[in-house]
């Protein structure tokens, strides 16, 4: 096994998952069985109970495991389904310590962070790599260099370095800020960020420079002298106009990153599989098109502070951007607090389509049901994903139904009409206040209705190689080879059956169930243009080279 530690110095949000998912790229491209894996250093032990401001987009993967966005750009990157193995956090580390040592499994031993806790982040780590049958594993560490919190982990590190020197090899990813009043780039955080790798006992093979623009040979060279290293292991990354160029930055065929990481672990180099899709993929994302469409994200996780960020809704930017690429159509995104829409400081005129994503709780619930009506009654195409669908479902409740009251027992537990309720499965976990991973996440079947705009959207856009998602005829299901996909999910609250027949007589779809029928996995209205929810995530498996279908169906309805 061969082993790639990528860590981060100076600030956080540096780009080290984009640097993990290149590498992995680039790797695969050479022909080797590859799989990048994230170490968050919190205690929680998954990313689902997680405020999105502060830590950005929860990730399922399709076995389940919600984590951290990083992963997404891995799956993306590397067109596979990653695994829950592939995720690990301070917390599955020191739970399970404890739990050994309590079930006696130390064998009397004093239980000590050296080596117990070292032990089981490196068991962990061979874990990921075993359970997705890789010959290299890529592992980032969360975080910056010389967090209180990280020391442990970089320990684990200098174990595995010192005993398998050959196997193993640490890339840093640093910046270098640029001092407008000074009118240069300034090297010496970055020094700084290595000297406290050294302090650590560890001295990195290569660096990933990170800057606003790209690094002269002056500074490339000041780096290479002071961080102890030979110059062409220092590669300069700019900033750029799409993450997904970053591979084709560090395939440059005489400063290529994946050959030199593979002469240091004593790997062939390989002859690297045509790029040329990847190349024309990336074109196409960054090309000003003559045709652009306005779109409204509606949603509350903007917020942070006097900032908004976008990280929140990341797969859902990205799914935006591999269909807009695919169609030839420009994409706007505007963030739209749905606070914003309840008291009237935001409106959404002008915008050509309105998406409505995931969500929790009853803030921002009746911006967001503004927005459905808003779409509904304009005939604006709208897409409302998990919280968004039960948004649709409560404003067609209220306004065409006549259930003044609808909504769901989320955001009000004494309504008189719960068209969204809490499912059958989740009312105990809730009574015993066990919310971390009890959830209904992964990947389920969906039956999809014949004749719907759901169907037509699969069938027109989803036939691609290698799709992350299953298109299947089963005519075990009705005889007649209905349509079943697989989704994945991150929910706890469904469309309640009690109203179903209300709903269908005025006109509202459902246009998907699962296999036997009881729960509501999509819904649609006659009538227009395009208005679909799901309560699945559609944006966790859409990919560059492999747009999702219902993104593409929703993109295109905006022309």
């Amino acid at each position: 096994m061969k082993y790639i530690f990528i860590s981060g110095g100076v600030v956080s949000g540096l780009g080290k998952g984009i640097t993990v998912a290149s590498l992995a790229f680039l790797l695969k491209s050479r022909g080797f069985k590859v799989t990048p894996t994230k170490v968050d250093m919190y205690f929680n032990v998954d990313a689902g109970t997680l405020r999105p401001q502060e830590h950005g987009e929860v990730f399922v993967t399709h076995d389940g495991m919600e984590c951290d966005e990083d992963l997404g750009h891995y799956e993306r990157f590397v067109h596979e389904n990653l695994k829950r193995e592939n995720y690990i956090t301070a917390g599955q580390i020191y739970g399970e310590v404890i739990r050994k040592e309590r079930a006696f499994e130390y064998g009397g031993d004093t239980v000590d962070v050296i080596p117990h806790v070292t032990d089981e982040i490196l068991r962990r780590i061979q874990k990921s790599a075993e359970a997705n049958k890789s010959e290299i594993v890529i592992v980032e560490y969360g975080g910056t260099v010389g967090e209180y919190k990280n020391g442990i982990f970089f320990e684990a590190y200098r174990i595995l370095k010192l005993k398998h020197p050959k196997d193993v090899i640490h890339v840093h990813v640093t910046y270098l800020p640029y001092l407008a009043n000074v009118g240069e780039l300034k090297s010496k955080p970055a020094q700084t960020s290595v000297h406290v790798l050294n302090s650590l006992g560890i001295q990195p093979e290569i660096l990933v420079a990170r800057s606003e623009v790209p690094i002269d040979k002056k500074r490339l060279d000041k780096l290479a002298l002071f961080c102890n290293m030979a110059p062409d292991r220092v590669f300069s990354v700019p900033d750029l106009n799409t993450i997904y160029q970053v591979p084709i930055l560090f395939h440059k065929p005489q400063h290529h990153l994946a050959s030199t990481c593979l002469k240091l672990l004593g790997l062939r180099s390989g002859k690297h599989k045509d790029l040329k899709d990847w190349q024309d993929m990336t074109e196409k994302i960054t090309k000003e098109y003559s045709k652009e469409v306005k779109i409204a994200m509606v949603g509350k996780y903007f917020v942070t502070g006097e900032y908004q960020l976008a990280d929140s809704y990341v797969s859902v930017i990205e799914s935006l951007r591999h269909a807009g690429a695919k169609l030839g159509i420009g994409i706007k995104t505007s963030w739209i607090d749905s606070e914003d829409l309840e008291n009237g400081k935001k409106s959404l005129d002008g915008f050509d389509g309105i998406i409505v994503p995931q969500g929790w709780g009853a803030r921002g619930v009746e911006g967001k049901l503004i927005a459905a009506k808003y779409a509904r009654e304009k005939g604006i195409p709208y897409l409302g994903l998990c919280f968004g669908m039960q948004m649709s479902s409560i404003e067609f409740a209220r306004n065409v139904l006549g259930f003044s009251d609808a909504n769901t027992t989320e955001a009000n537990p004494k309504t008189k009409y719960p068209v969204i309720h809490v499912m059958d499965s989740q009312k105990e976990y809730l009574e015993k206040h066990q919310y971390g991973g009890t959830i209904r996440l992964g990947a389920w079947p969906c039956l999809v209705k014949k004749g719907t705009l759901l169907e037509k959207s699969y069938l027109e856009y989803g036939k691609v190689t290698n799709a992350p998602w299953f298109i299947p005829r089963d005519k075990k299901i009705d005889g007649k080879g209905s349509l079943v996909i697989y989704e994945r999910h991150r929910h706890r609250y469904e469309f309640n059956n009690k109203y179903k027949k209300d709903y269908e007589k005025a006109g509202f779809v459902i246009s998907g169930t699962s296999p036997d029928g009881q729960l509501v996995e999509a819904i649609e209205l006659k009538n227009h243009k395009f208005f679909v929810g799901t309560q699945f995530h559609p944006e966790y498996e859409s990919r560059p080279l492999t747009p999702h279908p219902i993104f593409m169906s929703f993109v295109a309805s905006l022309q």
